[in-house]
């Protein structure tokens, strides 16, 4: 697996994963059923970072602002991830 060294191309992504991962679990409304993000970054957190998560949270949350906690963190699970996004989501529409 190859990680782009660019940070507004990884958070990009890990929305996007974020999203494939909502699909696959079944929640129908996907994002629109989030109420929480946490995104862990590596490095500074500068206003490139801020400004690509501001930018992702509008494409894929245009709705509604879920709670946001933004966290710096020494590493993550693979040395060239620079960003991981943890969300929580209910899905109200299962019985």
């Amino acid at each position: 697996m190859e990680i782009s060294d660019d940070v507004d191309a990884q958070i990009s992504q890990a929305f996007s994963n974020v999203d494939l991962a909502l699909r696959d679990a079944g929640v129908k409304d996907g994002f629109k059923q989030v109420f929480s993000i946490k995104s862990y970054h590596v490095g500074p957190m500068d206003e490139t970072v801020f400004a690509s998560m501001k930018k992702n949270m509008a494409h894929w949350l245009p709705s509604h602002k879920p709670i946001w906690t933004q966290l710096g963190v020494a590493a993550l699970g693979l040395p060239a991830m620079k960003v991981e996004i943890d969300i929580v989501a209910i899905d109200g529409l299962r019985e």
